[in-house]
């Protein structure tokens, strides 16, 4: 059992740490090789060819009919939709917008699973979330510049809304993580995804401004007309194999075996692997605030996990 917590914990790290990668990788995309609706149409349609072939070479799982509808309804919730306005909040607003609002994830968790499965929020817990978003907000802070996106606004609205579809998607799939293989679970959530993300992807196109619905739009990407597009394909087979694939295998990994807020609270680990990389790759210097974020969202994990053993 404690090596399944461990389990747990070092999926969640890992596909954070694969997240925190993507967030300026998709705002190049979404800004310089596809509109956000292609972006999310090649993003669904590749993660769903690859989680139905894997589900093709393993045993088959019987999917109870409740089970199937929380699966989908959660993962639209959780990908189709949040990704959805992630990437048009990434076209609007600056990442470093996107990944403060993002440190509002584990009190949305938090607050949601008191609400809707009656997980008690402990003082010890409380402490445990606020040092995590402590942690992540100083990374943020340090690192800030001022916003100079399309519209900081709405770009930030698009990335609360975003976060608050995820919360929800980690709350309502908890239960059924336990019972399901991710693969199995995954295979439906995009094929749904993939179903809902065309026409709604349309419908925020009209929604957001950028003139009359386009039906011929996934024909027009940006991609198509560069000289050279080998750039913009690299870093979309990173978004679909690792951002997609990888991440979204590992989240119900995780959730099967440690609770939803404790999963949330890695999210704050994004910011802090973007700083990392950043620094690795000669674009940032090293000080003092990124290891200290590390190690109050790594603290705020421990803090939260010990609080739900209590409860």
């Amino acid at each position: 059992m404690q090596n399944h917590k461990y389990q747990g914990h070092a999926a969640v790290i890992i596909a954070n740490t694969v997240f925190g990668l993507s967030v300026p990788v998709t705002n190049d995309l979404v800004n310089n090789h596809f509109t956000p609706n292609g972006y999310m149409f090649f993003r669904c349609l590749g993660a769903t060819l690859i989680f139905w072939l894997l589900g093709a070479l393993m045993p088959r799982e019987k999917v109870e009919q409740k089970d199937l509808l929380v699966i989908v309804v959660g993962g639209i919730l959780g990908f189709a939709i949040s990704q959805t306005f992630a990437a048009w909040a990434l076209a609007f607003t600056q990442p470093v917008y996107f990944s403060l609002m993002g440190t509002l994830t584990p009190i949305a968790v938090m607050l949601l699973a008191a609400m809707f499965i009656h997980e008690k929020i402990t003082g010890l817990k409380a402490v445990g979330v606020l040092i995590g978003i402590a942690g992540a907000m100083l990374m943020v802070m340090m690192g800030w510049t001022s916003g100079t996106g399309k519209n900081d606004v709405l770009g930030i609205s698009l990335a609360f809304l975003s976060l608050l579809t995820w919360a929800i998607y980690l709350v309502i799939t908890g239960k059924v993580s336990t019972k399901y293989s991710a693969v199995t679970q995954m295979k439906w959530v995009f094929l749904a995804s993939t179903i809902i993300v065309i026409p709604f992807g349309w419908l925020m196109s009209g929604l957001l401004g950028d003139g009359p619905v386009d039906y011929s739009e996934l024909l027009a990407q940006p991609i198509y007309l560069e000289p050279s597009m080998l750039w913009g394909l690299v870093e979309m087979a990173f978004i679909i194999i690792f951002a997609t694939v990888l991440g979204f295998f590992l989240i119900p990994f995780a959730m099967a075996r440690i609770p939803a807020t404790t999963v949330s609270v890695y999210t704050n680990l994004q910011p802090v692997v973007a700083s990392i990389v950043a620094f690795a790759i000669g674009q940032d210097v090293l000080t003092w605030d990124k290891p200290v974020a590390a190690i109050l969202v790594l603290l705020s994990a421990y803090i939260v996990t010990i609080a739900a053993r209590r409860t």
